[in-house]
């Protein structure tokens, strides 16, 4: 099976707390720039789906802390869709240290389709239910530097 698709994160000093570990509340940042890249990857930007006069918004995050991430650790997100219904779907996203692949945390994040005009919720088109089905395999972007 090929790997899910990555991104590769550096921890930055000020995303640390006072136990010198990334701060919780950092983990849903990470997860939402994983998120936007994963997007990128399947329809070429985020912009491609506001210009159909379609959104995404979140409605459910849940993520499991499994071990610390530190200051300039390199972190590997892989995401993959976990679910997909009619106007909803839901990412599943795996933190891991990247040197040693150890699980640091785990997180779901469930969007729903939604038309810019009015933000009512939506069916997913067929061309992006096809995207999502596919998912973005084997791809790997790297912003750890």
């Amino acid at each position: 099976m090929e790997m899910p698709f990555e991104l590769l994160m550096r921890v930055r000093y000020g995303e640390c707390d006072a136990q010198q570990v990334v701060f919780n509340a950092r983990y849903g940042d990470y997860v939402d720039v994983a998120a936007t890249e994963f997007y990128r990857a399947l329809f070429g930007s985020y912009q491609s789906l506001l210009d159909r006069g379609l959104d995404s918004q979140v409605v459910r995050m849940t993520i499991d802390w499994r071990s610390p991430a530190r200051f300039d650790d390199v972190l590997a997100l892989r995401v993959q869709v976990a679910r997909l219904g009619t106007t909803s779907y839901t990412l599943r996203v795996e933190i891991l240290q990247q040197v040693d692949g150890r699980l640091v945390a785990e997180a779901e994040v469930t969007y729903v389709m939604v038309q810019t005009a009015d933000y009512s919720k939506t069916a997913i088109p067929d061309d992006l239910r096809a995207l999502f089905e596919r998912g973005a395999p084997g791809i790997r972007i790297n912003q750890a530097g």
